[in-house]
């Protein structure tokens, strides 16, 4: 399937990211890690792309999903739940998909919960099955859709802020919210207890795929982005140790990556004494370290790895 957006062809590729807020500065960093710059206008609301063809838009979250199905924009960074929610809405109006999530980012993770009373005695969903209850959400579609799948007749109480208080008031007897940290709930007396939603800042991008220049930068963005989000959580291993110690030192090191003899370029050694390196995900710790030292590994050292391409 082929999409043209807009009423032209263009040969920059736009992306719509929040002018502030909790994704703001996380998704100009993750782009930042891409090699990409820009110039900022005096409205600060349009950036322009100096290193690539790449070009921002500065915007509202709930702004994002309606200017990709536009052609405004070709990408976005926005969280999940807000694309869910819009498309949601656009199937219930009878209106086709008009953009797709393209990749989880790995930041601005939450969760949207059915919150009750603290004092109820949750047994699950078929708990309020038939009872007519009133839900507080500013999330309508996403709810609606859960509770169709549960069987469930509730009044939907649509809200555009402040849910949790809802209860407090009167307006609905459980709410349907993010939840982050669950400080909010509980001082509102409130505990989660269904998970609707897992979300996260994603790239979205159109349903349908470009037909000009902006098909080879969106892909070549991408295989960047994957770079930097695989490269995340990395730590590249270094060490020397003599032949007979590998199996020990193979069996610590399950988790990593192949463990890779390193050319010997001029480094002191011999005597059966290897040069060695692997890849780690996440934090290699100081007893992992200790622990690998007793096993033979000497010289040891972690290092950040900046970028790769497969």
């Amino acid at each position: 399937m082929t999409l043209t957006l807009g009423t032209a062809t263009r040969d920059r590729l736009r992306i719509a990211i929040q002018k502030s807020g909790r994704l703001a500065e996380p998704a100009r960093k993750l782009l930042a890690a891409c090699g990409l710059s820009w110039r900022e206008s005096r409205d600060k609301l349009f950036c322009y792309g100096e290193t690539l063809p790449v070009d921002l838009l500065l915007v509202r979250d709930d702004d994002i999903p309606g200017l990709i199905a536009d052609g405004v924009c070709d990408l976005g960074v926005v969280g999940r739940n807000e694309l869910e929610e819009q498309a949601g809405t656009r199937l219930r109006n009878g209106l086709a998909p008009a953009y797709r999530e393209l990749r989880g980012l790995g930041f601005g993770q939450c969760r949207l919960m059915l919150a009750v009373p603290e004092d109820w005695d949750w047994t699950g969903p078929g708990q309020i099955k038939d009872k007519g209850l009133r839900i507080a959400t500013s999330y309508p579609a996403i709810l609606g859709q859960w509770l169709a799948r549960e069987g469930i007749d509730a009044q939907v109480v649509e809200l555009s802020g402040s849910v949790e208080i809802a209860p407090r008031l009167g307006t609905a007897e459980l709410i349907c919210d993010l939840v982050s940290s669950g400080a909010t709930l509980v001082a509102n007396q409130l505990k989660p207890v269904e998970n609707l939603l897992d979300s996260e800042a994603v790239l979205a991008g159109p349903a349908g795929s470009f037909d000009d220049a902006r098909a080879g930068l969106a892909q070549m963005l991408l295989r960047r982005v994957d770079g930097v989000l695989q490269l995340k959580d990395r730590k590249l291993l270094m060490f020397n140790a003599a032949r007979e110690a590998l199996p020990a030192l193979e069996q610590l090191l399950q988790d990593a990556g192949p463990l890779v003899v390193v050319p010997d370029q001029g480094r002191p050694g011999g005597n059966g004494t290897l040069a060695l390196q692997t890849m780690c995900e996440g934090t290699v710790s100081w007893q992992q370290l200790e622990d690998l030292e007793r096993a033979g590994a000497r010289g040891l050292m972690v290092l950040t790895v900046e970028r790769s391409l497969a």
